[in-house]
C-alpha cells in the first residue's frame, strides 16, 4: 500500500441501530448485508483501502470472517461521520469516501466517479451521488432525499419534502440523494467541528449543515439505484432488488 494514499473507503456499520438493531449483519442471498456493501466498495479501482467501522465486536468477527478489514470505534458516537473521523484520523490519505453500510446494493462506479470528481479538481471538498426520481411515490416519501441542482451540478438543497414545488406541468429534473459521500480529509474534520445547523436539525439531514455554512457540495449523477435498508420491509425490497440486477446481468452476459 501507497505510504500517502489518495482515497480510502470508510463504511459506518452502527449495530446497535434504533430502528432495526443487526441490520448490517441480515442475510441478503446468503451473504452479510455489509459483506454485500464491501465487496462493492472493494470493486472500486479508486480506493486505495476499505475499512469497515462499528461499534460492536460482533460486526468485527463477522467482517474478518469474510476477509475483509473492520475497525472497532466508540460506542458513543452520534452519528457514522462520527466513526469515520475517529478511523481516519491517523491515516495519511487525501480523499475519504462514506459508503453507508445498510445500501448494500451501491455500485462500484458510483465510488469510481466522485474520487475522481474530487481528484480533477482540487477547489472541491466534498462531492455526492444522485439519482433521477423514476418512481412518482419517491417525492412524497420522506425516507428518500430529494435534491435540487444548480446548472453547474452543486447540490442547492436536500429535502425530505418534494422538492422542486411542481406548480405548473412536470419538472424535467427531479432527483433522489443516494446518500454517498466523498469528502477530502481536511474538509471531513471541518465539517465534523461545525456545529448543527438549524436545517441540518429541521429536516434531520446533516449535509444541510454544510450548505448553511456556506459551502458547495458538487453532485454526481448516476444510472444505478440503491435502497437504504431501515426496516425488516426495505430489508426485503434490498433482496428483489438484488436478485432482479442479478438475473439482467446473467441475460446480459448471455446476450
Amino acid at each position: 500500500m501507497k505510504s500517502r494514499m489518495d482515497a480510502i473507503g470508510v463504511i459506518p456499520a452502527r449495530y446497535k441501530s434504533t430502528r432495526f438493531e443487526g441490520k448490517v449483519l441480515a442475510d441478503i442471498a446468503g451473504k452479510y448485508m455489509v459483506q454485500h456493501v464491501y465487496e462493492a466498495a472493494k470493486s472500486s479501482n479508486a480506493l486505495d483501502d476499505v475499512i469497515v467501522a462499528t461499534d460492536d465486536d460482533k460486526v468485527v468477527k463477522a467482517v474478518r470472517e469474510f476477509g475483509g478489514k473492520a475497525v472497532l470505534t466508540s460506542s458513543a458516537h452520534n452519528t457514522g461521520t462520527d466513526r469515520i473521523v475517529e478511523v481516519v484520523n491517523p491515516l495519511d490519505v487525501r480523499i475519504v469516501v462514506n459508503i453507508q453500510g445498510d445500501e448494500p446494493l451501491i455500485h462500484h462506479t458510483m465510488i469510481d466517479d466522485l474520487v475522481a470528481c474530487l481528484l480533477s479538481d482540487r477547489k472541491l471538498n466534498m462531492a455526492t451521488v444522485i439519482k433521477r426520481i423514476d418512481n412518482r411515490h419517491d417525492l412524497t416519501d420522506p425516507n428518500v432525499v430529494k435534491v435540487v441542482i444548480d446548472r453547474e451540478g452543486y447540490a442547492l438543497y436536500f429535502s425530505r419534502s418534494p422538492i422542486p414545488y411542481e406548480r405548473v406541468g412536470q419538472a424535467k429534473r427531479l432527483f433522489k440523494h443516494m446518500g454517498l459521500y466523498a469528502y477530502t480529509k481536511d474538509f471531513l474534520f471541518m465539517f465534523k467541528n461545525l456545529p448543527q445547523s438549524d436545517l441540518e436539525k429541521v429536516e434531520s439531514l446533516e449535509q444541510l449543515r454544510v450548505l448553511e455554512n456556506g459551502f458547495r457540495i458538487k453532485t454526481i449523477e448516476t444510472d444505478y439505484d440503491t435502497i437504504g435498508v431501515d426496516t425488516p420491509a426495505d430489508l426485503e425490497k434490498a433482496r428483489t432488488m438484488l436478485r432482479e440486477r442479478e438475473m439482467k446481468s446473467m441475460k446480459a452476459k448471455k446476450a
